[in-house]
């Protein structure tokens, strides 16, 4: 283990696409949940791709929240380990932010900056179509489940994984894009016409 060894605990996805958000939300409850030592670095990727580079390639250890196809039943929750893992990423394009990450990986490799240890702990989408929705229960559920699955890694590699109190709660992102904040605001998919906006399709006449 490198003597400056740094951990990384990552969500990515996009919150404006349902259950595009399950790695976002994840990443922001772990923050929320527990506090860790100044090794551990937890972050919001969202969908920025190859930028998440330097970070990965700083990581001797990587744990990644997302929404992965695997062709099993919404809702349900998989764990990847290590060289399994870029295969997963990129088995079936969802969105651009996941190639990106498993041309991250790749990058990382070629550059021999790669961590050690690798966990992706995904969950099987029930709807990624919803622009500017929310999760769907199914997904929403694992939220917990999978925070735990994290928190039990970073104590196997001797992390010092602590409970947060309420006063000490922390978000990782704007408040604003919290998952209350946003709930509490979005139109509904009536007024935001989520799912396309027949005013702008073409109708056909004849």
């Amino acid at each position: 283990m490198a003597q400056t060894e740094m951990i990384l605990v990552l969500g990515i996805g996009n919150l404006l696409w349902a259950d595009e958000g399950f790695g976002v939300r994840a990443v922001e409850e772990f923050a929320r949940r527990y506090a860790c030592e100044e090794r551990v670095r937890v972050m919001d990727g969202g969908t920025q791709g190859l930028y998440l580079l330097p970070h990965v390639q700083e990581a001797s250890r990587l744990v990644v929240f997302d929404a992965i196809d695997y062709g099993l039943e919404p809702g349900t929750m998989k764990i990847i380990l290590d060289d399994d893992v870029p295969a997963y990423m990129g088995a079936k394009q969802m969105s651009l932010h996941q190639t990106g990450f498993q041309d991250v990986l790749a990058a990382a490799k070629l550059t021999g900056q790669y961590p050690q240890s690798l966990v992706l702990i995904g969950v099987q989408p029930v709807d990624l179509k919803d622009y500017g929705g929310s999760l769907r229960e199914p997904v929403r559920g694992q939220i917990a489940p999978a925070v735990e699955i994290a928190a039990d890694w970073l104590r196997r590699w001797g992390v010092d994984v602590q409970p947060r109190s309420t006063a000490d709660e922390v978000g990782i992102n704007a408040a604003a894009l919290g998952l209350t904040a946003y709930e509490q605001s979005r139109p509904s998919e009536a007024e935001a016409c989520r799912r396309g906006d027949a005013r702008f399709l073409q109708r056909r006449t004849d």
